[in-house]
C-alpha cells in the first residue's frame, strides 16, 4: 500500500466513522491522522504501547465515579451480595475480566487478529449499532469463539 496508504485508511475511517455517527472512530481517526501529518510518528509506538493502559485507567475512572461522589453507598454495595442480579452482575464482571484477559493473551500470540477485531468493530459500529468498548473484550470473545470452533473443527 505505501506511504500513503495509512493516511487513506485514516481517511476511510474518519468517513466511515461519520456516515456511522462513531465520534469515537472519528477522532481516533483524526488525532492519529494530524499525528502522523506533522511527523510525531516517532510516538506511534508509545501511543501503541501505553494507550490501552491509558484507555482502561479513564475507564475504570469514570465507572468508579459513583463510589467518589457517593451516589453509591457501602450498604448499596452489601445489597450486591444479597439479590440475584447483584449476583449475576458480579459474575458477570468477573467472567467479563477473565474473557478480556483471555483477548489479551491471544492478542500477544497472534497480534494480526487486531485487523479482524477493528474491521469487526467498525462493522458493529456502523451496521447493528453497537457501542465499541475496546478491543480486550473483543479480543476475548473472539478468543471464546476460536475455541469453540477449534473444539468442533479440530486444529484451526
Amino acid at each position: 500500500m505505501g506511504k500513503m496508504g495509512g493516511d487513506l485508511v485514516l481517511l476511510l475511517l474518519i468517513v466511515i466513522g461519520i456516515l456511522g455517527r462513531s465520534h469515537i472512530i472519528t477522532t481516533a481517526a483524526c488525532v492519529l491522522l494530524v499525528v502522523k501529518l506533522i511527523s510525531l510518528d516517532r510516538f506511534f509506538p508509545t501511543i501503541e504501547r501505553r494507550g490501552l493502559e491509558l484507555g482502561l485507567l479513564f475507564l475504570t475512572m469514570a465507572v468508579l465515579v459513583p463510589f467518589a461522589t457517593e451516589k453509591i453507598s457501602f450498604k448499596d454495595m452489601v445489597a450486591v451480595f444479597t439479590n440475584w442480579p447483584g449476583i449475576i452482575a458480579l459474575t458477570g464482571g468477573a467472567i467479563a475480566t477473565y474473557m478480556n484477559g483471555k483477548g489479551l493473551e491471544m492478542l500477544k500470540i497472534d497480534p494480526q487478529l487486531i485487523v479482524g477485531l477493528v474491521i469487526g468493530s467498525i462493522f458493529g459500529i456502523v451496521f447493528i449499532r453497537g457501542i465499541p468498548v475496546g478491543p480486550l473484550m473483543a479480543a476475548g470473545i473472539t478468543a471464546l469463539l476460536l475455541k469453540i470452533a477449534q473444539m468442533i473443527f479440530g486444529k484451526l
